[in-house]
């Protein structure tokens, strides 16, 4: 299979030299900045492949996707991996466009950052348009499974309230937790293991963030409003009993 990488990142990266580890297909990579491997600036050698991944930061992935209608079959499965999904699946494209979303990444962004291993183990979440055929959704999702990530079929409204959950809320509270002792200097000197792990993701790529919080800001205000009703309960009623119950479920949804 012809596979196509555009965006070379941490995401796109990683996917990159993970198809590349595995020699199964034949690769093509597009990007400014990487100079190795078969990889250059040219959008026509993407003709001709069965799937092409966009990588790009989220602000420029419906450029990106507009962009492609110049170079690829319209028989080409085309995925993005954007941590957002309503967005990117309200035009049609004369390509077979499937919104996808890997659960996986760390602080650093680049490809010297990118490892193949990135998805061993990781959620893959796939939205699928109504238009969609079950084979392409097939295909897309073997490809997945062959990275070593579990390919999960949701929809593109739901996925965006649970990232807002898991990743984008977390991320604006870890950053509100460094704003909240920048004027405090022995909390500064006090900090230590457990502040430096509990506020790790407020070191998030700053383009990626900026596009995260502007493009799900209901859904993350939504879930601060939840996240206050809980602090509220914690702090005011029979705090043990709610900690313990919270403790046993976070230890069996990583057992």
């Amino acid at each position: 299979m012809k596979i196509g990488v555009v965006g070379l990142g941490l995401i796109g990266g990683s996917i990159f030299k993970n198809l590349l580890e595995a020699k199964k297909h034949d690769l093509i990579g597009i990007s400014r900045t990487v100079n190795e491997f078969n990889v250059s600036k040219d959008y026509s050698n993407l003709k001709g492949c069965d799937l092409v991944f966009v990588c790009t930061p989220m602000n420029k992935t419906l450029e990106i996707l507009d962009k492609l209608e110049n170079y690829i079959d319209k028989d080409t499965l085309v995925t993005d991996v954007c941590s957002l999904k309503e967005f990117v699946s309200a035009k049609e494209y004369k390509f077979r466009f499937i919104p996808s979303h890997p659960m996986a990444g760390t602080e650093h962004s680049g490809w010297e950052y990118a490892f193949p291993d990135m998805f061993e183990d990781a959620t893959w979440a796939i939205t699928p348009k109504k238009n969609n055929l079950k084979n392409d959704i097939e295909l897309l999702s073997s490809i997945i499974i062959e990275m070593g990530a579990k390919p999960l079929v949701t929809t593109a409204k739901e996925h965006d309230k649970a990232v807002a959950l898991i990743s984008h809320t977390p991320m604006v509270i870890a950053q509100a937790l460094c704003a909240n002792i920048i004027d405090n200097k022995l909390a500064q000197e006090l900090a230590s293991s457990g502040f430096r792990d509990t506020t790790r993701l407020a070191l998030s790529n700053l383009e990626m963030a900026e596009d995260m919080v502007c493009m799900n800001n209901e859904n993350i205000k939504d879930t601060i409003e939840q996240l206050n009703i809980n602090l509220k309960q914690l702090l005011d009623e029979n705090y043990k009993n709610q900690a313990f119950k919270i403790k046993e479920f976070r230890d069996k949804l990583y057992s």
